[in-house]
């Protein structure tokens, strides 16, 4: 974190808002007649382990960092940052949220954590200089929207607002360079959730649904549909399981793992 600029401590959400209403619906090939002809792959998942997994965590952001697994939860007054141990399922560190906030996606980019909010309009900036270091709030982001899902390329934060399109955000100033209409067999996608960068390509969970869907970044067009149907064994279920939630890869090895909202396991996958 060398001669990283402070400027994010002081965001302004009339910026991020004139850049969400005045940007062209895409900079990309938005609608075009070559996304619009891409019919979708269809997967079945396949389960390569399973781990143990928190039936208190409404999973919302899930990443791995310093080669630890990490997760966002969700609800009002339950809002944490936690860091797992992956093979126990046992939380090494947790961070508490107010009570008035609601967390939802995260990701980390060049050491800095980006938690966003659902409807406070709030994305959280913290960082974590070293794996024992105490997590230091630099700033806080502002934005017009719901806040649902967000990842990273390695350069910009990718986010969802529940909408079908993404957006492309500026790492210092959350400004919106850029913006893209998720497509499914030509057609709009909404209710895109959690995100994760994996090989070029945006991973996604459809909220409410069992399935997660693979985007071209480039077109928004969903070249490939996981179903991931029956991944949680009914036996497993209680009155409080919720939906197929998370997405994270292992950049050690590409592993990949999911879950779900108070879901007591995590898998590792392929299809």
């Amino acid at each position: 974190m060398k001669n990283r600029p402070l400027s994010i401590s002081l965001f302004f959400s009339a910026i991020l808002l004139y850049a969400l209403l005045t940007l062209p619906s895409t900079g990309f090939a938005q609608g075009s007649d070559e996304a619009s002809a891409v019919k979708a792959k269809r997967h079945k998942v396949k389960v390569l382990a399973e781990y143990p997994h928190s039936t208190k965590s409404y999973t919302q952001g899930l990443f791995f960092y310093d080669g630890h697994l990490w997760e966002t939860t969700g609800q009002y007054g339950e809002s944490c940052l936690i860091k797992w141990n992956l093979e126990t399922g046992k939380w090494l560190r947790k961070w508490r949220f107010k009570k008035r906030f609601f967390v939802e996606g995260s990701c980390v980019l060049n050491g800095w954590f980006y938690i966003l909010t659902w409807m406070e309009h709030t994305c959280f900036v913290f960082n974590l200089e070293s794996p024992q270091a105490k997590l230091k709030e630099i700033g806080r982001a502002s934005y017009p929207t719901e806040g649902w899902g967000l990842t990273t390329d390695g350069n910009q934060l990718i986010m969802s607002d529940g909408s079908s399109f993404l957006m492309f955000m500026d790492k210092n100033s959350f400004y919106c360079n850029s913006k893209v209409q998720v497509t499914l067999d030509g057609k709009p996608l909404e209710y895109l959730n959690e995100l994760e960068w994996i090989n070029g390509k945006i991973w996604a969970n459809v909220y409410l649904t069992d399935d997660i869907v693979i985007i071209d970044p480039q077109t928004g067009t969903v070249t490939d549909v996981i179903d991931c149907k029956g991944i949680l064994p009914e036996r497993l279920k209680t009155k409080t399981t919720d939906v197929l939630n998370g997405i994270a890869m292992d950049p050690s090895d590409g592993s990949i793992y999911i879950t779900g909202k108070y879901w007591p396991k995590l898998y590792r996958i392929s299809y």
